[in-house]
């Protein structure tokens, strides 16, 4: 019987024959064949005509498709990634498990007890798009980080209808977990966003948005703006695009160019709201004038890293309430996490091979750093700052072709969630330290998930394919 190394020893010509051989190995579940597929699947799978179809569904969209061929090249990667539908259902339950943590008022005391005064303000909205970072281990999925703003769903949502199937037997899997799907992606979004409204407002009418983050048009994901500004609209409400200090706060609410803002899509990484900038949107918020979401609650609760110290502690989850089964499934997929301190830096600089460094208030991968590749300087800035220090999980790979020859790409996998449930799976691929869209083949990824004959196959992974 063939081992799943010698599967993956050589790149073959079709993934036909992958799924073949794999096959006829008996033993061989779900996760070695999407292993190996991964290895051993190189076809392009991104229909480009498709994808400008699915781009084009309004007169301005021709300037947003050359915006992305011109100046993001490497937004959308060329060819799907394979997880196994065993590996999503371990990350949707370690989510749920963590939501019912977060849920805890201890926990909720432990967190706010450091968090910014704007976090402590009460609301009922949950947050738009918390998103759940994981890489696949030997020991199954590792949470890396969560993410409050997380971008890139409706780009990816968009980005899963036009794929086309590189052989019968991947044309028959997506076919299957398109029997899954439960609804167009397009409008699961809206409806969250009215969800959050409702939850604020009840039955008053939303009609106005602002996507709001800092000098918007230089934004790498502007693209999503705009397209979210589309979706807005084709449900009639009204949507602009700013940046914070356009925003006013008078006495009849969040104001923009004299008009009234209802609602507030937040993309900011200003989470606590405490630039100068966004003293508007700040007041709005403590007032509750605007809906605001996601907002500085939702951060410090979630996605502070700080709390991926408590999170990864069983003892300290048992001191704050939380139930068995949870803590068994955080155990199983959060690496251990530290926080980083100046009278443990012998230690830390002894252990810096096995670890990750990230600044506690830290996004988009800056200021992280893997410790193999640390110097002296930069760990002696890390000592000095306000850093986390977790366990280092190396990401798993995709093999894509790139230019007529074979690469291999790092891969993640973000979850993308709502009031605990995951609406979305994608991947990321990349080459670097961390994850980027500089690569070239890499970028967002649709996921596609192998059934392995259990349960069945997780909606999430294609909803809106």
């Amino acid at each position: 019987m063939p081992s799943l190394t010698d599967l993956n020893a050589t790149v073959l010509s079709s993934p036909s024959e992958l799924i073949a051989r794999l096959a006829s190995a008996a033993g061989h579940d779900c996760v070695d064949a999407a292993e190996a597929l991964n290895a051993g699947c190189q076809c392009v799978s991104l229909d480009r005509q498709a994808l400008v179809a699915a781009l084009a569904r309004d007169p301005r969209d021709g300037a947003l498709q050359a915006m992305i061929a011109e100046s993001r090249p490497h937004l959308f990667a060329e060819s799907m990634a394979f997880v196994s539908a065993a590996h999503v259902r371990q990350m949707a339950d370690l989510i749920a498990a963590t939501h019912r943590v977060v849920a805890l008022p201890g926990w909720q005391d432990a967190v706010l007890a450091h968090a910014p005064d704007s976090a402590r303000h009460a609301t009922r909205a949950a947050g738009v798009f918390l998103g759940y970072d994981f890489h696949l281990s030997d020991a199954g999925p590792q949470l890396i980080e969560i993410n409050t703003n997380a971008g890139g769903g409706l780009l990816a949502a968009i980005l899963g209808r036009a794929q086309r199937a590189c052989c019968d037997e991947v044309a028959e899997a997506m076919a299957a977990m398109q029997g899954h799907a439960s609804g167009d992606l397009e409008r699961v979004f809206f409806e969250m966003f009215q969800a959050e409204w409702r939850a604020e407002r009840g039955d008053a009418p939303l009609t106005t948005v602002a996507i709001v983050d800092e000098a918007p048009q230089g934004q790498y994901l502007l693209p999503e703006f705009l397209l979210f500004q589309r979706l807005f609209e084709r449900h009639g409400v009204a949507a602009w695009i700013c940046d914070p200090s356009e925003l006013v706060h008078t006495a009849d609410g969040l104001m923009l160019h004299g008009q009234r803002v209802d609602l507030v899509y937040n993309r900011l990484t200003d989470f606590s709201f405490d630039a100068p900038a966004s003293r508007a949107l700040r007041e709005a918020w403590l007032a509750g004038s605007a809906v605001i979401t996601p907002h500085p609650r939702a951060h410090a609760l979630y996605a502070d890293k700080r709390n991926l110290v408590l999170l990864s502690n069983p003892d300290a989850l048992r001191g704050l309430g939380a139930d068995e089964a949870s803590i068994a499934l955080i155990q199983a997929g959060v690496p251990r996490t530290e926080a980083v301190s100046r009278d443990r830096a012998d230690d830390f600089w002894a252990r810096r091979r096995g670890l990750f460094f990230k600044p506690a208030s830290g996004f988009g991968s800056r200021g992280a750093y893997r410790g193999d590749k640390l110097t002296r300087r930069v760990f002696d800035e890390i000592i000095a700052g306000d850093y986390i220090a977790q366990a280092f999980v190396p990401p798993s790979e995709r093999r894509v072709e790139v230019a007529g020859a074979p690469v291999d790409l790092k891969m993640d996998l973000r979850n993308y969630v709502y009031r605990g449930e995951v609406q979305l799976v994608t991947a990321r691929l990349y080459q670097g330290q961390t994850t980027n869209f500089r690569t070239p083949g890499g970028g967002f990824a649709p996921v596609l998930a192998l059934p392995d004959g259990g349960a069945e196959p997780a909606a999430p992974c294609c909803q809106g394919h």
